[in-house]
């Protein structure tokens, strides 16, 4: 197989399994899938892949100095575990209040766009998992140190992210309106869901400490 066709597929395929677990970017598309649509809910989806190119893109020259900054890297995990926390109750409020989903998602007035881009920004996930992924194809020369290699992985990476996306705002959109007025349901689960999440993500913050990239062995542990 082609080097390039190599990494474009293999970047792919990470960034859509990546994207599938429950967390704040794709409870977040779904919400705004079901509040003000489809369109909007790929506007937003586009803001948060953009960053996560960005730091993509940025990780693949500038790992090492990135992961000598512990204390930056801990305060967007407290960011992601807060947001984490405050969907969860959201969702568990709005269970108990038998309201719609809509009541499961804590910010309403900002644009899709800006909001996919707050939320990307302060999300460090993307910061362990693909500089993880991305020492580990540099170390087993999977991923080579050109730039058009990288073009290619960066532009793989988002592509996966939005069929990640696209799979909760098609799928989130038909369960809310399959289940009409027990949209309750749907927050009771992924209210339970998302604390669950949390709380390992809080472990891991505590007890987790961040590793210098190039070292192909510790940065699987990101991933894990």
């Amino acid at each position: 197989m082609h080097s390039s066709l190599k990494i474009f597929l293999i970047a792919l395929l990470i960034s859509f399994l990546g994207s599938l677990p429950l967390g704040v970017m794709n409870v977040g598309a779904v919400h705004i899938a079901v509040q003000d649509g489809l369109s909007a809910a790929f506007i937003f989806s586009a803001g948060a892949v953009l960053i996560e190119m960005i730091y993509v893109r940025i990780g693949l020259v500038a790992m090492d100095w990135i992961f000598s900054h512990h204390r930056l890297l801990k305060f967007f995990e407290w960011i992601t575990v807060l947001l984490l926390f405050a969907l969860a109750i959201g969702s568990i409020i709005a269970a108990f209040r038998k309201s719609g989903f809509g009541g499961a998602f804590p910010v309403h007035d900002a644009h899709p766009f800006i909001l996919g881009i707050l939320l990307s920004a302060t999300n460090p996930m993307h910061i362990s998992f693909w500089f993880g992924w991305s020492s580990i194809l540099k170390n087993k020369q999977i991923l080579l140190p050109q730039h058009g290699g990288y073009n290619i992985y960066v532009a793989a990476v988002g592509i996966g992210s939005i069929l990640g996306f696209s799979v909760f705002i098609f799928g989130g959109s038909f369960l809310v309106n399959k289940l009409n007025t027990n949209q309750h349901i749907l927050n009771w689960v992924i209210g339970g869901i998302l604390m669950i999440t949390a709380i390992i993500q809080l472990y891991k913050t505590i007890r987790k400490p961040l590793v210098p990239a190039g070292r192909a062995s510790e940065s699987e542990n990101l991933l894990l």
